[in-house]
């Protein structure tokens, strides 16, 4: 199958298969400075048994779970191509048919290795990913559906046979050391699977292609570096990123005016020469120095403030600046039916907490057309939403359908935690009931052989430079969300760890600066969000409130001015800007639904007078509708001898009774004289 592909694996884990292509170009693009990597994560709705919806009937742009996806495959695979190599790499993986219960994301991560390995194509694998799950305090490799619904956790991790390469997940507040066991509890497995794909790849690879040497004159690497040396080590120290910048891209220019007539035809080999000696001045800092280019010691979080309530209109906002990188996010409130419904392969099919990122080209002095949300837009906005969705409250508690959108207005190192601490700002300052205050933290990590530094709080110097970039988020009580991506053949266990421990010495100290300025929700909804008000209806009783053709509830709506929705349980939700309308609506259905009791007191009017008693209304009819009336039958007017109606109750009349039966035919029979008696 697919044998135009350099590399194809057809994978199968239980009845959930995929295909997964790697398809290289001939040669390396020239002139590229990157490793052009492309992964595709192509859903299709065959493989659920779904025809897609809409006009068109075929899918159409990757959903977000796809584009989730396929960055979970590419963060594993990524580092272990060689250094140097700039042929265009396309990995494809088709979900061709999915059992819910075998997840097909990191069944594709295994695809990918097979394909890459037995292709033409230099890869350092095997590579394997497995999900873990938290059921009763016991991990679990893969956890099933219903298993995952009981799950405090869910964590991808990818590895190869000797280190960790790659961990995503989500968590319900759970300590870090428990994370560190899930962790490795994963690479016990991902040893097993590395192990299955060995034998394919003796087999099967072909010969792979030659990566050509970059080759530099040492005469000319030698005199650069005694040149730019100092100029350089002068250059990066600043804790100002465009002070820096500049000041780098001055010496850099220097550099290659002083060696562009002594070496015309290497001016590219030299650029190449200053980021590598850029680099060494970086890492040397940090791991001899124990110094970092901004003057800050290792675990030293940038200076941080806070604010809430920023914006005067939407139901919430908070701007949370840590340095030099800047988040304002923005809380909006909606009715449940503003649930986002979800069409993809996935188990969940709505979501009530959305979380959405922008990273506009001037928050990093760029400029560039703004075309929609990218990939790393979509990944950091799903990072932020799993790191609050443990402390949302749940609908029953909270009503309403909650969006918050994080705007970044300045980026120098982890905005996507930088939106988290903005978000449970926000959230608080909207009056949304969360659980606890959510705060996270970056880490990165400079490795040389054994020796090895844990930076806290990375800046987007020490990210490109770096060896990991490690984002923690959670509680005073646990981890809720971590991401993990390694730029070199794996981490190990003591790495793991010692970067945990210091992200939460970190994250802890962020949270406290966040509790100056709020530290719980505010009380009070902003006036501006809608008011809520949440009944509980019989199923049955929906038909009445809808009425036929939808006239009853159309006239509930114009009469109060709100929203109504009816779920089929019949949970009933009424969305106002107001309590006078809101207040009415309630009012309306109550009065709809309300069914008599026996044995209940109520006031009526008379509504008609007969020789053997009075008709009273004791439920009055709303929008038109006929109310609900009982027979007060002449011997039960009044505890003496009646001899006519009228001699006691007259049309209109308001008055007490109590109803004392409802016959098998549904008629109510109703006593003043029970009152009467009861008053005595």
């Amino acid at each position: 199958m697919a044998k135009q592909a350099n590399g194809a694996a057809i994978v199968r884990y239980g009845e959930t298969v995929l295909l997964v292509t790697a398809t290289a170009s001939k040669a390396p693009r020239p002139g590229l400075d990157f490793f052009p990597l492309t992964v595709d994560y192509e859903e299709k709705q065959y493989a659920v048994g779904k025809i897609p919806g809409g006009f068109i009937k075929r899918e159409g742009r990757a959903t977000e779970i796809a584009t989730l996806s396929a960055r979970q495959i590419d963060r594993p695979i990524r580092p272990l191509f060689p250094k140097g190599f700039r042929n265009d790499i396309h990995v494809v993986a088709t979900v061709l048919s999915v059992e819910k219960d075998n997840a097909p994301d990191v069944t594709a991560v295994i695809g990918a290795s097979v394909a890459l390995g037995v292709s033409d194509i230099p890869f350092a694998g095997p590579v394997a990913a497995v999900i873990v799950g938290m059921v009763d305090g016991q991990l679990i490799i893969n956890p099933t559906v219903e298993q995952y619904h009981k799950s405090d956790l869910h964590l991808v991790v990818a590895g190869t046979k000797e280190a960790i390469m790659m961990v995503e997940g989500e968590a319900n507040e759970i300590p870090e050391q428990d994370m560190l066991e899930a962790i490795f509890f994963a690479h016990e497995e991902i040893k097993r699977i590395v192990a299955f794909q060995e034998p394919i790849y003796k087999e099967l690879a072909k010969e792979k292609m030659e990566v050509p040497e970059v080759c530099i004159d040492p005469e000319i690497e030698t005199a650069v570096n005694e040149y730019s040396l100092a100029l350089l080590e002068e250059a990066v120290k600043n804790p100002d990123k465009k002070t820096r910048e500049a000041h780098m891209d001055e010496a850099a220019e220097s550099i290659l005016t002083h060696f562009e007539e002594i070496y015309p035809e290497n001016l590219d080999d030299i650029s190449n020469l200053i980021d590598k000696i850029m680099k060494e001045i970086v890492r040397k800092m940090i791991l001899e120095d124990r110094e970092r280019v901004d003057g800050r010691k290792l675990d030293e979080i940038r200076q941080i403030s806070c604010e809430v309530g920023f914006l005067p209109r939407p139901h919430g906002s908070g701007l949370f600046t840590r340095g030099q990188t800047q988040v304002l996010s923005v809380t909006t409130l909606g009715p449940i039916s503003e649930e986002q419904r979800l069409d993809g392969l996935g188990i969940d099919e709505t979501k009530r907490y959305i979380h959405h990122y922008n990273f506009p080209p001037y928050s990093v002095g760029e400029i560039k057309p703004m075309r929609g949300p990218g990939r790393r837009e979509i990944g950091h906005g799903a990072l932020a939403e799993r790191a609050l969705m443990p402390v949302i409250p749940s609908a029953d508690e909270f009503p309403y359908t909650i969006r918050v959108v994080s705007e970044v207005l300045e980026s120098n190192g982890s905005s996507s935690m930088g939106s988290v601490c903005g978000s449970t700002l926000s959230l608080m300052h909207a009056g949304v009931p969360i659980k606890a205050p959510v705060s996270g933290i970056a880490m990165g990590l400079v490795k040389s052989e054994d020796q090895f530094a844990i930076l806290s709080d990375i800046q987007g110097i020490e990210d490109a430079l770096g060896d990991m970039d490690f984002k923690l988020t959670g509680t005073a009580k646990g981890v809720t969300a971590l991401q993990m991506d390694i730029k070199i053949l794996g981490v190990n266990r003591e790495i793991v760890s010692a970067a945990l421990e210091q992200a939460r010495e970190g994250r802890m100290y962020i949270m406290d600066k966040m509790l100056e300025v709020i530290d719980k929700p505010n009380e009070k909804l902003s006036p501006y969000a809608p008011q809520m008000i949440k009944m509980q209806i019989k199923p049955d009783k929906i038909r009445e409130v809808i009425g036929p053709g939808g006239k009853t509830i159309h006239k509930i709506v114009a009469e109060s001015g709100c929203k109504i929705d009816i779920e089929d349980d019949g949970s009933l939700f009424i969305i106002a800007t107001d309590n006078e309308g809101a207040n009415r609506a309630k009012f309306l259905i109550e009065s709809i639904i309300a069914e008599v009791e026996v044995g209940k007191i109520y006031t009526g009017t008379v509504k008609r007078i007969m020789d053997f008693g009075a008709f009273v209304e004791i439920i009055p009819g709303v929008l038109g509708s006929s109310g609900k009336e009982g027979l007060v039958h002449i011997s039960q007017l009044a505890e003496d001898r009646v001899n006519k109606v009228k001699d006691v109750v007259d049309i209109g009349d308001q008055i007490t009774v109590k109803v004392t039966e409802i016959d098998n035919q549904g008629r109510i029979n109703l006593s003043r004289k029970a009152v009467l008696k009861a008053a005595k």
